[in-house]
């Protein structure tokens, strides 16, 4: 089983020794988004998990808990855009603080597991074409030596993301402007030996050579884990989305790290209110179960074969 830690919220940010302690405990308790009262039972046994794919726009404070997931293949998403804090609220200075991060984080664990994220894109009149543009090749040239590839995608106005957008005067971008913007990063991106895929987009952009991403993907953990894996394309995704099944342990609400284009938040009291319920002992992000609560264990298992052959890697 994968497991992503988290679409949901950033847990290396903001929850890594809870996470840390959530191993050592060998399972999690996870609320169904959909029903609250409906809590799951994940083991996290290394026998049963055959990957982790952690989600961040800042992974300092799990820089000095690497060491206990060696037990674990797992590798990082790492969102890096070049919005400031008008729109990215509460990131400590890109180039003081997360930049070295990205840096660091791949110099310790390879960047091979290391997934550069520079989305989601959207225009307005500050953040023009030219502008993406110009800070694209910046951080390019940054990270050239610490990732072997970046995933784009365009933003998607869910209904609170336009309520908290609604100031910045975003435009939408057209099929034509995304062609546009992407031949550019691709011409970019060459010149630093980093290849672009993008992330649940409908247009197709293969005539460049951009194919969809694997965000959660097979194919980089059979590289990481030395093993095929028997996985199938998550069904609970939507349908652009590539990803391979995993079972997410986040929780919307928690997240604080304040993008304005976040569909994981609904306000920032309800976010402030969850954090503040946040116990890094408990099996629960924020809260503890009740007697309102149902508690069942969730079915997982290993897709590992360990059957290598002459050709394999």
């Amino acid at each position: 089983m994968i497991i992503s830690a988290s679409r949901r919220t950033d847990i290396p940010a903001y929850y890594s020794e809870w996470f840390c302690n959530r191993i050592k405990e060998g399972y999690v308790l996870v609320r169904n988004p959909m029903n609250t009262h409906q809590i799951s039972r994940v083991r996290l046994s290394p026998e049963v998990i055959d990957g982790i794919v952690f989600w961040t726009k800042n992974p300092v404070p799990m820089l000095k808990r690497l060491k206990q997931l060696e037990k674990y293949n797992y590798y990082f998403q790492f969102t890096l855009t070049a919005y400031g804090p008008d729109i990215e609220k509460n990131l400590p200075p890109k180039n003081q603080v997360i930049i070295p991060a990205f840096q660091t984080l791949s110099r310790e664990i390879g960047k091979e597991r290391v997934v550069w994220r520079y989305d989601p894109i959207f225009i307005s009149d500050k953040y023009t074409i030219e502008y993406h543009c110009r800070y694209f090749e910046v951080l390019a040239s940054k990270l050239a030596s610490y990732t072997e590839k970046c995933t784009v995608s365009f933003i998607d106005l869910y209904k609170k993301t336009e309520h908290h957008m609604k100031p910045l005067k975003i435009q939408t971008v057209s099929s034509e402007q995304q062609l546009e913007l992407l031949q550019r990063f691709v011409e970019t991106a060459k010149k630093y030996s980093i290849y672009i895929d993008t992330c649940a987009e409908i247009c197709n952009f293969s005539d460049i050579g951009v194919f969809p991403a694997h965000c959660i993907e097979k194919e980089r953990f059979e590289k990481i884990g030395k093993c095929r894996l028997h996985v199938e394309k998550d069904k609970n995704q939507r349908g652009e989305c590539g990803c391979i099944e995993s079972i997410d342990i986040g929780a919307y609400d928690t997240c604080k790290n304040g993008c304005l284009y976040c569909y994981a938040n609904s306000s920032k009291l309800s976010v402030n209110n969850n954090y503040e319920q946040h116990d890094c002992h408990s099996p629960l992000l924020f809260g503890e179960p009740d007697e309102k609560d149902s508690i069942k264990e969730r079915s997982v298992r290993s897709f590992a074969d360990r059957q290598m052959t002459l050709f394999d890697y």
